[in-house]
């Protein structure tokens, strides 16, 4: 196929070039109203909670942060986020190609603005402050990452990456947040006081969105969210049955309670991280600089995730592109340099994403239109190691529209960070992510000390001598929202005994069969505490 027929096939693709006229404007008028919608609406899956007439966008967590002890408590995975599209072959340049050099005229990165990441590969000279993480086996590259039959769109194709689905699939769950559900069940009636995941910055994101409800944090600014927080009281949840309306105002008044009460762990966090490097005046920069602190402050949140927008550089790419690499080099190195000051940089993994590529070919407002895929980048960790995998993209040998074939399966990517950095059992990543291989060796596997208890709950009872009323006892390692309930054998539902929040530490829960019309027999003992359910078999006389 002519570079002519190329350019011609490149054109059909719906709303991928500003050529496309009403068609690329509507695909982004597409993306706004669905943005505005996940802000703004008020539903069991997860709400913008209004407060005093300021927004926090609150949605249910569970309890990640103790899940992730079964693997290795300190580790922390932060999500860095290209948002609308970045151009892989001026982030990972391959030297000497003169298939590049000859298909971007005006955009191709020369030699003598490029560093050397190997003989073969070089990264802009805006990204220099990578350099020491590379040089110091702290950064690798994956080439070409997409899925089979991309989609164009960028609200569609950020689904696809969000949701890990196929391109003909849609799901309304994310792959972060259907591995924390399948772990930890009870998460939206008990939840912990720590947000599990947090993203910095005011939009949802499919990423953490569960069956029930989307399961992270968003905050803009610790401070101004504690501010905010402290202006609202508890609600009460005592009194509402099972009927539809009461579980609906259980859900909305556990929301709003959530966020208070994160309200004082995030503040005492973000105060007691101590920033130790310079940051650059940037909303990358900023959001990193934030995330930083809360690690440092030993919050125990497990996954972030920032943005950097604006890579939808469909002319003008030259002058766009290598301020966007600038801002991603210098904040990245600042936050490595921030962490490694107290000793937390082996515990963190960095991890790029973007929902597609770019054009090969440089378009002629001098930019690149919508492509297929694109390098992903981790950075820190322990033992992380330099280098590449996979291949990188075929300038020649292209598809029909004039991409290289995707080598890497993003999916792949995601099912190795959560099983060998999260240390996720293979059965829930298989759950999560479909019969999709993982990567050996792309990131250092968890330790999962020999003998080690993750539970979070001890639970036991007992019966006063000469009466038939029972003393159930229950021990939490963290606070929170606690439930305690009978079911009868066969699993259903008897009677909820106790729902409210219990601090840390040893409880005693007076339970009196006769006063509760509550029938002599085998029960199950059912605690529900930090999104976990433990159950024991227990006699009622």
């Amino acid at each position: 196929m002519s570079e002519h027929d190329i350019h011609k096939e490149v054109k059909k693709r719906y709303g991928s070039s500003l050529k496309d006229g009403k068609a690329h404007t509507e695909a982004h008028e597409s993306l706004s109203r669905r943005s505005f919608l996940r802000n703004t609406g008020l539903t069991a899956m997860g709400s913008l909670l209004a407060l005093q007439g300021n927004s926090i966008n609150q949605m249910m967590p569970n309890l990640l942060t103790r899940s992730l002890a079964s693997a290795d408590t300190d580790r922390v995975l932060v999500l860095i986020r290209f948002n609308g599209g970045n151009d892989g072959l001026n982030t990972i340049i391959h030297r000497g190609n003169d298939e590049y050099y000859n298909i971007r005229p005006t955009l191709a990165i020369q030699e003598n603005n490029l560093w050397g990441l190997s003989n073969e590969y070089g990264m802009p000279n805006t990204t220099l402050g990578l350099q020491p993480l590379w040089d110091g086996g702290r950064m690798k590259v994956i080439h070409n990452v997409g899925y089979p039959q991309p989609n164009y769109s960028h609200f569609r194709s950020s689904d696809i990456w969000a949701s890990a689905s196929d391109s003909n699939e849609v799901l309304d769950t994310g792959w972060i947040g259907r591995t924390m559900e399948t772990l930890f069940p009870s998460y939206l009636d008990t939840p912990p006081t720590v947000p599990p995941a947090m993203q910095i910055g005011i939009e949802s994101n499919l990423i953490f969105q569960g069956e029930e409800s989307n399961l992270a944090l968003s905050v803009k600014n610790p401070t101004e969210f504690y501010r905010i927080a402290q202006q609202g009281q508890l609600h009460n949840l005592v009194g509402l049955d099972d009927c539809p309306t009461d579980s609906e105002l259980r859900f909305v008044r556990q929301t709003a309670n959530s966020a208070f009460r994160y309200s004082e762990s995030i503040q005492n966090a973000y105060k007691k991280g101590i920033t130790k490097a310079e940051y650059e005046n940037n909303g990358l920069a900023e959001q990193l600089s934030i995330v930083a602190r809360l690690i440092k402050g030993e919050l125990g949140t497990k996954v972030y995730m920032v943005t950097i927008g604006g890579f939808d550089n469909h002319s003008d790419q030259a002058d766009r592109h290598p301020v966007l690499m600038s801002r991603i080099g210098n904040a990245v190195a600042a936050f490595y340099q921030d962490l490694d000051a107290d000793g937390f940089g082996q515990r963190v993994l960095g991890m790029t994403f973007s929902e597609f590529g770019r054009t090969i070919f440089e378009n002629g407002s001098f930019g690149t239109d919508h492509g297929t895929g694109t390098p992903m980048i981790l950075f820190g960790g322990d033992d992380l190691g330099n280098g590449f995998v996979g291949n990188a993209p075929d300038l020649i040998n292209t598809g029909q529209y004039g991409d290289p074939d995707y080598d890497i399966d993003f999916r792949s990517v995601y099912g190795s960070v959560l099983k060998d950095w999260l240390g996720i059992d293979e059965r829930v990543v298989e759950h999560v992510l479909g019969d999709k291989s993982t990567i050996d060796n792309l990131v250092p596997q968890a330790n999962i000390p020999v003998g080690f208890n993750a539970d979070d709950v001890l639970l036991g009872y007992r019966t006063v001598k000469g009466t038939n009323i029972i003393e159930i006892k229950y021990s939490i390692t963290l606070g929170g929202i606690t439930r305690l309930s009978l079911a009868e054998r066969s699993g259903r539902s008897k009677r909820v005994l106790f729902e409210d929040f219990a601090e840390r530490g040893s409880h005693t829960f007076v339970f009196d069969p006769q006063k509760e019309l509550v029938q002599p027999g085998q029960y199950k003992l059912r605690c529900e505490s930090g999104g976990k359910v433990y159950n024991r078999n227990m006699m009622v006389r």
